[in-house]
C-alpha cells in the first residue's frame, strides 16, 4: 500500500492529521509494509520569509485581527495536547515553506523525508523554530541523518528540488486538493483533513482487504494457450491442424 500526504509545515492540521494517521498505522499488522510519501503543498506561497513579524498578527490579517486569530488557535492547540503535541502559537514564526519543501525532495532521495518532515513540524509548531531560514533547515537535514555539505548546497541553491515541489502542487490540482492534509490511498481512496484514528483506520484496513484479495488475471486466449507457451526450459509445439 502507498499513502500520499500532502502538507504544508506551517499548517496545524497537517501535524495532528498526520499523528492520527500514525495512531490507526500502529494498529495495523504489516504497517512496515506501507509506504508513506511526503507531498509538497503550500497554503500561501505568497507568505514572505520570517521577519519579526507576531504570529497571531500575521494570521490576524486573514482571521479578522490578532485577537480572533488566538481565540481559533487556542481550540487547534487543545485538539494537538488530545494527540501528544504541543503546540507554542505565541512564540511560532510564520514563514514561507518552499524552501523547507525543497529540503524534504532532497531528503526524500536519501531515504529520509519521513523523519525529516517530522522534525520540520516540531520545530515549527513546538519548538517556535524559523523553518524558512537557511541555516535552521541544515541543522534539521543533519539531525534527520543527512549530509551538511549537502544540504548546504541544496538551501544556496533555490532551484535545487523547486521543480519537484511545483510538480507536486501542480499535481494536487490536477486531483482537486483544496486544502490540507489530504491524505491519498493507493491513488484509489482519499481522507481530507484531520480526521480521527478510526476513520484513518478503517481505510487502511479496506486497502489492506482489496490487495489481498486481488483476483488472478483472468486469461482471454480463446484456447488457454497452452500449446504455444514454454516453461521449465522447453516450449510446447503446436500442433498442425492443417496437415494432412
Amino acid at each position: 500500500m502507498k499513502i500520499e500526504i500532502w502538507s504544508d509545515y506551517v499548517c496545524p492540521f497537517c501535524y495532528i492529521g498526520k499523528r492520527k494517521l500514525e495512531v490507526a498505522l500502529d494498529e495495523i499488522r504489516g504497517k512496515d509494509l506501507i509506504e508513506v510519501e511526503f507531498k509538497s503543498y503550500q497554503l500561501d506561497p505568497d507568505t514572505p520569509k520570517y521577519s519579526g513579524q507576531n504570529f497571531y498578527e500575521s494570521m490576524g490579517v486573514k482571521f479578522g485581527g490578532a485577537d480572533k486569530a488566538k481565540q481559533m488557535m487556542g481550540s487547534i492547540v487543545q485538539q494537538a495536547k488530545e494527540v501528544g503535541l504541543e503546540f507554542n502559537f505565541e512564540t511560532m514564526k510564520p514563514t514561507n515553506t518552499f524552501d523547507a519543501h525543497r529540503m524534504t525532495k532532497f531528503a526524500k532521495v536519501h531515504g529520509k523525508d519521513a523523519v525529516l518532515a517530522e522534525k520540520l513540524l516540531y520545530a515549527n509548531f513546538t519548538q517556535s523554530k524559523d523553518v524558512g531560514n537557511e541555516e535552521i533547515l541544515v541543522e534539521l537535514a543533519v539531525e534527520a541523518g543527512l549530509s551538511r555539505e549537502e544540504a548546504l548546497a541544496v538551501v544556496s541553491n533555490s532551484e535545487a528540488y523547486a521543480d519537484e515541489v511545483r510538480a507536486d502542487i501542480e499535481e494536487a490540482k490536477q486531483l482537486g486538493v483544496t486544502g490540507v492534509p489530504f491524505f491519498v490511498f493507493n491513488r484509489k481512496y482519499a481522507i481530507s483533513g484531520a480526521q480521527p484514528p478510526e476513520a484513518f483506520r478503517q481505510a487502511l484496513e479496506k486497502v489492506l482487504e482489496e490487495e489481498q484479495n486481488v483476483s488472478p488475471f483472468e486469461n482471454l486466449a480463446t484456447d488457454g494457450g497452452s500449446d504455444t507457451t514454454c516453461a521449465d526450459g522447453s516450449c510446447a509445439v503446436p500442433t498442425d491442424t492443417n496437415a494432412e
